[in-house]
């Protein structure tokens, strides 16, 4: 695993969407869809985070690269500050912070040729000549798997694994140093996800990019990620390295994660934990721990406040949780 020397510095991250409603179309009321999230990524290194849909993973990663803006919260990337940049300071800093998005159709203009789409960072921040672009270009696709003759082509002649591979390649052009990645492979067909995430594995490890991978697969988070963060409803339940978590997961919700997901073993034996209930209102979220509502373990002191600090168990490994120890399976 690499050494943790922070590259990205996330503290206190926030995301709150307005509910509007009468005539004057006020906000009546405040969607938490971040809440106090903090963690580092080092260089290098592959952060997973994983959760179900609705827990606000995607808009960590969105916010982190200002493609929303944050409520509050400190986002420092290396040492420059991302939520107090101004646009022009902004553009200049994506050049070293990119993404990959969920969906290679709608992410894609199909009015432009894909050597158009993948030189545009290279247009924006003025990197080489045009010649120069072309070679970029070509390069890239063949090291996302493509060939060279591919570029003048637009993307609805492409699959959707060959469509996320340009994708991987636009988002490579400027030579960034830390790469969201949204959820990459959950619109591809499950013969074409594997490759994916190999091809991103690879090109992390041979350009020594620092990767937050977004996914609500915990099988393919496993593969990839050093260390992983668990969300639910806005917030961090637990976050450790990668081993540790699988072996040794400590909160319940992580515990109801893994139980779902399948094991490679045919014959081995795994309880299922079912959550009871509904996941709550990001609106008015439980006091607390904001899982409380839905665990078998919770009591009467998980509704107050000290139920949502986060607290170190072992070396690196952090968790939501006020349980001494580990729940049972």
């Amino acid at each position: 695993m690499p050494a943790m020397t922070p590259l990205l510095q996330v503290r206190g991250l926030e995301k709150r969407f307005p509910v509007r409603g009468g005539l004057l179309q006020r906000a009546t009321a405040w969607v938490k869809a971040v809440d106090d999230v903090s963690f580092d990524v080092a260089r290098g290194e592959v952060l997973g985070l994983v959760g179900e849909s609705g827990s606000g993973k995607t808009t960590v990663g969105r916010s982190i690269l200002r493609l929303i803006e944050p409520t509050g919260g400190s986002v420092k990337f290396g040492e420059v500050e991302v939520t107090g940049l101004s646009k022009v300071d902004l553009r200049a800093q994506r050049r070293r912070m990119q993404i990959v998005f969920q969906d290679p159709y709608a992410s894609l203009n199909p009015r432009q040729r894909v050597r158009e789409l993948i030189a545009e960072a290279l247009v924006i921040h003025r990197i080489g000549s045009r010649s120069e672009r072309r070679e970029r270009v070509a390069t890239l696709l063949e090291k996302v798997g493509l060939t060279a003759d591919a570029m003048e082509r637009f993307p609805h002649e492409f699959s959707g694994g060959q469509r996320q591979r340009i994708g991987i390649a636009r988002a490579l052009a400027a030579e960034p140093e830390f790469i969201v990645a949204d959820e990459p492979v959950s619109a591809l067909d499950v013969s074409v996800q594997a490759q994916v995430v190999n091809l991103l594995r690879d090109l992390q490890r041979e350009l020594g990019l620092a990767l937050l991978f977004i996914a609500h697969d915990l099988a393919v988070v496993r593969y990839i990620s050093d260390r992983v963060a668990v969300m639910y409803l806005g917030r961090i339940m637990e976050m450790a390295p990668s081993s540790v978590l699988y072996a040794r997961p400590r909160h319940p919700y992580t515990l109801a994660l893994l139980s779902a997901a399948p094991v490679p073993d045919p014959d081995a034996e795994r309880g299922r934990i079912l959550l009871e209930g509904d996941v709550p209102s990001p609106i008015n979220p439980p006091s607390g721990c904001v899982f409380r509502t839905r665990c078998r373990y919770a009591t009467p002191a998980c509704a107050e406040p000290s139920a949502r600090e986060v607290r170190e168990v072992e070396p690196g490994h952090f968790v939501s949780c006020i349980l001494p120890a580990a729940p049972a399976a």
